[in-house]
């Protein structure tokens, strides 16, 4: 099973579109998670409590850790997330926080080194900017270093178009261009 995170927003989304150009070539089943449509609880100290006595408990089949269990059995990982205001949109940070689960989507060995528990072998990371100015560490990089150093996901690619809004870019060619590189 393929699990999309769709962190998209805009009905006309470019990051959707090669999202959807990526999901088209592949043949497995495909589970779509929203992230705009969902209701992320707040992670305050009520919350944390909670968290901490079922984790301590053990009691993983908990419903509020359906999305880390959900994340941990995925074959493949697909993100789809528009790089705007120098990162993500704040829903998959929010998704982010919930799957980050200890004995779920990651554990730590004797020496506090996280220890990957997830079943998929690859995360794409599909985004797409107006601008040029794309550092990684606020986008898809901050995501592959929880796959890869958390989560245990070897393969991280990133599919992305950049420069969409820049005075005189041919979107069209920009987008189709990155749809090649899908392979």
């Amino acid at each position: 099973m393929i699990l999309f995170i769709n962190a998209c927003v805009r009905k006309e989304s470019r990051t959707r579109e090669l999202a959807d150009c990526l999901l088209a070539r592949r043949t497995e089943p495909v589970e779509e998670l929203i992230l705009h449509t969902m209701d992320f609880p707040t992670v305050d100290e009520e919350f944390l409590k909670k968290r901490d006595l079922l984790i301590a408990g053990e009691r993983w089949d908990d419903p509020m850790f359906a999305l880390a269990r959900q994340f941990a059995k995925a074959e493949e990982i697909v993100i789809a997330a528009p790089f705007w205001d120098l990162s993500f949109p704040a829903s998959l940070k929010q998704y982010l926080e919930i799957i980050n689960v200890v004995g779920i989507t990651f554990s730590y060995s004797p020496e506090g080194v996280p220890v990957g528990l997830c079943r998929a072998k690859r995360m794409t990371y599909v985004t797409t900017a107006g601008g040029g100015f794309v550092p990684e560490e606020f986008g898809a990089g901050y995501v592959k270093a929880l796959a890869q150093g958390f989560y245990g996901i070897p393969e991280f690619r990133v599919v992305r178009a950049t420069g969409l809004d820049l005075e005189g870019a041919d979107v069209r060619a920009l987008i189709e261009a990155a749809k090649k590189e899908i392979g």
